[in-house]
């Protein structure tokens, strides 16, 4: 099988695709020939392995597998004995954060991982681009406990876990304020955010309204800069650990802090996650963006373009 492999830290272009031996299965896993997977953010960071932090997940001196990828959605064409739950021909799709070395045209993924059957009525680049993005959006709102009529700022409209995170705060009936530039304004409002900030023109920490809270989908402010945004009880929460630490260090003051505080939840059970992303995609409340697609055999233009920061949604690489 062909895949996407580096046995060192290291930059786009020295990534490379190369024949490897298609992985036995043990008799929990299941083999699953890969339809289309992403390229994210988290990947770029295992790539390089930085920021450094990312080592203790992916290796500290070299990565812990050779092959890059974390997502995807496929066929199933092999089980192993014990397997009860999927049958050869499965249309699946799945995630595990830290890595499932998806960017090969085989996979071998124990059926305790976050798998599920793929709906129906979506693509298999569809059902790729619901995963990594969703699964954060998730986490980060749990830990908000919002009611319908409360108030929340999105920063970063129209990045992965922003976009899903709308969609998930309209389903509960809470008024949305988001970020984005031109041309995804219209989009958004669109999807039914009740006021899109243009960032190229204002700066959204200005903005003349107090929320419930703040959620920095892309990671690009702070808890000082947003304060002001906050109502008295109000929480920031950020994508990104911030600088020197500094969101989960606020995060474990929160408890003896009055007021406006920060929270950084950890996305621990992805099954969780994943299963509430699949209801909410057969329900027809969720439908990821996707911004640009790859041919596998492109992987490393795919990767350099994600690292630009300049990508919106989900980038797709497919599979012959």
């Amino acid at each position: 099988m062909r895949a996407a492999v580096r046995y060192s830290y290291c930059s786009p272009d020295k990534l490379e695709v190369r024949e490897l031996p298609i992985p036995s299965i043990r008799t929990n896993e299941v083999l699953v020939k890969v339809k289309a997977s992403t390229v994210s953010q988290s990947d770029c960071g295992v790539l390089t392995g930085k920021p450094y932090a990312i080592r203790l997940f992916s290796g500290l001196l070299k990565p812990s597998s050779p092959i890059t990828g974390t997502d995807f959605s496929g066929i199933v064409v092999a089980r192993g004995a014990d397997v009860k739950e999927y049958q050869i021909g499965d249309m699946v799709y799945g995630f595990f954060d830290e890595g499932l070395s998806t960017h090969a045209e085989y996979v071998a993924v124990p059926v305790s991982k976050a798998m599920l059957k793929k709906p129906d009525h979506i693509t298999f680049e569809q059902a790729a681009a619901s995963l990594e993005g969703a699964h954060y959006a998730y986490y980060f709102l749990d830990k908000l406990s919002l009611n319908a009529g409360d108030s929340v700022l999105v920063n970063g409209g129209t990045g992965a876990i922003g976009n899903a995170a709308i969609q998930f705060l309209k389903h509960k009936d809470i008024r949305v304020v988001a970020t984005c530039e031109e041309p995804y304004i219209d989009y958004l409002y669109k999807m039914g955010v009740d006021y899109v900030i243009d960032y190229t023109r204002q700066d959204f920490t200005q903005f003349d309204e107090q929320f419930d809270a703040v959620f920095d989908a892309v990671g690009k402010s702070s808890f000082g800069k947003c304060k002001r945004l906050l109502k008295p009880v109000g929480v920031y929460i950020s994508s990104e650990l911030g600088p020197y630490w500094q969101n989960p260090l606020l995060a474990l003051a929160a408890p003896f802090m009055p007021g406006k505080k920060v929270k950084f939840p950890l996305p621990l059970s992805i099954n969780r996650s994943l299963e509430f992303i699949h209801e909410r995609i057969i329900e027809g409340a969720f439908t990821p963006l996707i911004d640009r697609y790859y041919l596998f055999d492109d992987i490393s233009e795919a990767f350099s373009y994600v690292q630009t920061g300049q990508k919106k949604g989900n980038v797709i690489l497919r599979f012959n």
